[in-house]
């Protein structure tokens, strides 16, 4: 089963290059075109939201660089300590949020420091697939469709972040503590 699937794995991508232009010209589709007029709307969208995306930097690197994430992780820490949860993974749940890279920059150090094996490379590799980019997803998405108000949508995403990183820790700890 285990050959399969690595056979099936290295294969996919190019079969699904071969295969949908195939369909779409059996189709009758005009593939090329189709193909250009995409790239085309995608390029412009790109441009469109370039300004968001050099806000969204910009407003990240003020909250590191500041110290202001340093010291909000220095408020919650003692919490941490007193339900014995790895308090090293805490920076990674402010950041998680905030940037895509920078969290898995930061998951890569902790397991490269602790181990893939320990409970903080496991609940950092939990967090890290359990919540998503917010801000990043906000910024991108919304600026591309030119929604301005995203009040909601940032409350329920940041939410939603806070509830996998506590499901994360949780079950980290059930399962493998």
């Amino acid at each position: 089963m285990y050959e399969w699937i690595t056979a099936l794995s290295a294969w996919i991508i190019p079969l699904m290059i071969v295969f949908i232009p195939l369909y779409a010209a059996f189709r009758k589709v005009p593939v090329y075109e189709t193909f250009l007029s995409g790239a085309q709307e995608g390029f412009g969208t790109a441009i469109n939201i370039i300004p968001h995306l050099v806000g969204m930097m910009v407003a990240i690197s003020m909250f590191r660089a500041s110290g202001a994430m340093d010291m909000l992780a220095s408020l919650i820490k003692p919490l941490f300590d007193q339900f014995s949860i790895p308090s090293e993974v805490l920076p990674l749940g402010m950041l998680r949020p905030l940037t895509g890279a920078g969290s898995l920059a930061f998951t890569t150090e902790l397991i490269k420091t602790f181990g893939p094996d320990s409970m903080i490379g496991r609940i950092a590799s939990t967090i890290q697939g359990s919540t998503d980019t917010t801000l990043y997803v906000l910024t991108v998405y919304f600026g591309a469709v030119g929604i301005r108000r995203s009040r909601y949508a940032l409350k329920v995403g940041l939410f939603s972040d806070l509830v996998g990183f506590i499901a994360a820790i949780i079950i980290c700890l059930f399962v493998f503590g």
